[in-house]
């Protein structure tokens, strides 16, 4: 939560700082963004792979943690394209070496039938903070216009307060493999063993739907461009995507636990579409941004948690971290090239023509990734 209330507060100014105060084009800031999308893709899995193989998921958290708060400091220097870009790519570094540790204490910390449910949680508190930064962000820009180095300092004291409480107070647990940690450690880490026939379906369908999922940041410059409503409360537009995503976390978490967690993360990517239209509507105001807020909020809580819990689930004993860490990594890379490519198609065919583009690809997508994971149903509901 507080991590989030960091990395969020920055998230939600990007657009804007990149744009306007830097002057920069669609075109970099789809390059910065993708960067902060994506890079992380880059040590997921050597982050899970090193979590598996010593055990140690806490403290490889820890310092993936800890490396995304010192890159926090550097932001206070950072004055050009190439710096800023490479403060964005050590912080989300330090992302992708947490996230698959993180992510397996939350699995050994979760009765099997209740994985959908704990990893809603998660990300509630996420959302929380994924909130409380950007209305931050705002407080502060609001009272001292283009402060933006106020809101650097903000979210470097809340990084490393987080990374404080990770160490002092996060219980350390690991996934149990067998009948005794000893056997775990009897059992080499292979990396065949992610080979898993469930698991590699799963990852074919996140990444062709993640190439298919544009940044938020282009999501809110595009209602931007034509509502007054959102110029106004740009910041905000951040704040109002996370309370959705807070309230339905837990809620569709219990869903996929219900009806199936493939099913659901299917869904998620229906109200990313509608969201889609609503950045393409002819006509602006309070009404589309808050349905177009609520349908972002929607499609995180669809499959964010979802998708952790779907890859924890698939992946063999002892390899849960590498195993979410490898789903979270192509999810990371397909986001990359869509940030990126999303960038270039705004700047040679305007905001209205790209979206459109991406939305009719996503249309036809979704249909053809729930048949892929249609042999994952059962499975899911079962669990």
């Amino acid at each position: 939560m507080l991590t989030d209330v960091s990395s969020e507060s920055v998230a939600a100014i990007l657009p804007l700082y990149v744009t306007g105060a830097m002057g920069l084009t669609t075109i970099a800031y789809g390059f910065i963004d993708g960067l902060y999308q994506g890079v992380s893709a880059f040590v997921r899995i050597g982050g899970g792979w090193v979590s598996d193989r010593a055990d140690r998921p806490k403290w490889i958290a820890f310092f993936g943690y800890g490396v995304s708060a010192l890159a926090k400091v550097w932001l206070l220097f950072a004055t050009g394209f190439a710096a800023l870009a490479a403060v964005i790519t050590v912080d989300r570094l330090g992302k992708g070496v947490r996230t698959g540790p993180r992510d397996a204490i939350i699995t050994a910390s979760s009765a099997p039938e209740n994985l959908g449910r704990s990893f809603g949680v998660h990300r509630m508190l996420d959302t929380i903070g994924a909130a409380v930064g950007p209305l931050l962000a705002f407080l502060v820009l609001f009272f001292i216009p283009n402060g933006y180095s106020t809101v650097f300092v903000v979210s470097l004291a809340f990084a490393f307060v987080g990374v404080a409480i990770l160490g002092l107070l996060v219980p350390g647990r690991r996934p149990v493999v067998g009948s005794s940690a000893e056997a775990k450690r009897r059992q080499p880490f292979r990396w065949r063993r992610l080979n898993e026939p469930r698991l590699r379906r799963l990852m074919l369908a996140a990444g062709v739907l993640g190439l298919l999922t544009v940044g938020d940041g282009f999501v809110y410059l595009s209602l931007q461009s034509r509502s007054q409503f959102a110029a106004q409360w740009f910041p905000l537009l951040y704040v109002g995507t996370n309370i959705a995503f807070f309230l339905f976390a837990v809620p569709l978490g219990r869903l996929a636990d219900r009806i199936g967690r493939a099913r659901v993360f299917v869904f998620g990517h229906v109200a990313l579409l509608a969201a889609y239209a609503c950045t393409a509507l002819p006509f602006g105001g309070a009404v589309v941004t808050a349905a177009c807020l609520l349908l972002l909020g929607c499609f995180y809580a669809s499959t964010d948690g979802v998708l952790a819990a779907l890859a924890g689930q698939f992946s063999p004993e002892g390899t849960t971290a590498s195993g979410i860490s490898a789903a979270q990594t192509v999810v990371a890379v397909s986001r990359l090239l869509a940030s990126t490519g999303f960038g270039v198609l705004w700047f040679s065919l305007g905001r209205v023509n790209a979206m459109v583009i991406v939305a009719a690809a996503l249309a036809v997508a979704i249909p053809a990734v729930f048949l892929l994971l249609r042999p994952l149903l059962p499975v899911a509901r079962t669990t």
